[in-house]
């Protein structure tokens, strides 16, 4: 693919810079950095769900822009699956290039396998069995609630691509500094509002870190009527 020009926006670099209250704070200063940015408004922001949904909720409301789902899968290391080796979304698989990270190929293969079914029944329970995401010719603007290694989001990048998005913009309250330059190469803009030195969770980047449940997934997408029905 051939590399386009960007403009990358940083808030602070600060690691020392203030904890999140939750993530809906997040997303609404996330939101004004936008602003700031004097961005276009995108014609339809996308959550990486689950907890991305309340930090994109904020973002579009601010912006006035409809709201949908992308949903991506973390593919776990074998025994730490919270120790990210790849990630999914839709068609789109990455697989982590950092040999820590590496297993066999059949191994990677039936993690892709078990790790697609969930994917199905989170699209089937967020989108609610519309026809999949139509972002042909769209300004997409992905939102998750932080990026450590940014293999979910580039998965996403690549997925809004493969549906033909004109333009693909990634943003998050925080991010490593690996995850910000892994996803700027193939972003057409990536707004953070703090890019951490030592990233090992994001988690720690917010006082209220709950998870978030497929109820609140629902009710952020249906109960807010920001929700885009961007199908085929």
């Amino acid at each position: 693919m051939a590399r386009r020009s960007r403009i990358f926006y940083v808030w602070t670099m600060n690691s020392f810079a203030q904890p999140f209250p939750n993530r809906s704070a997040a997303g609404i200063q996330l939101a004004r950095a936008i602003q700031q940015r004097a961005m276009p408004t995108p014609s339809l922001v996308l959550a990486l769900p689950r907890g991305g949904v309340p930090v994109a909720y904020e973002v579009a409301r601010t912006l006035h822009a409809p709201l949908d789902v992308m949903p991506v899968r973390k593919i776990g290391m074998p025994g730490n699956p919270e120790f990210a080796i790849g990630a999914m979304a839709g068609r789109t698989v990455v697989r982590e290039a950092n040999p820590a990270t590496q297993v066999t190929t059949r191994v990677f293969e039936e993690l892709v396998r078990k790790e697609r079914a969930e994917l199905r029944r989170r699209e089937r329970t967020y989108r609610r069995g519309l026809p999949p995401l139509n972002l042909r010719g769209m300004s997409v603007l992905l939102v998750d609630d932080g990026l450590a290694t940014g293999c979910t989001m580039l998965a996403a990048v690549r997925e809004a691509r493969r549906l033909k998005a004109a333009t693909v913009v990634a943003a998050a309250p925080v991010t490593s500094g690996n995850a910000e330059a892994l996803v700027c190469a193939e972003a057409d803009d990536v707004v953070t509002l703090h890019i951490a030195v030592d990233l090992s969770s994001v988690g720690e980047w917010y006082d209220d870190f709950e998870q978030v449940g497929d109820s609140e997934v629902c009710e952020l997408l249906y109960g807010s009527g920001l929700a885009e029905t961007s199908s085929a």
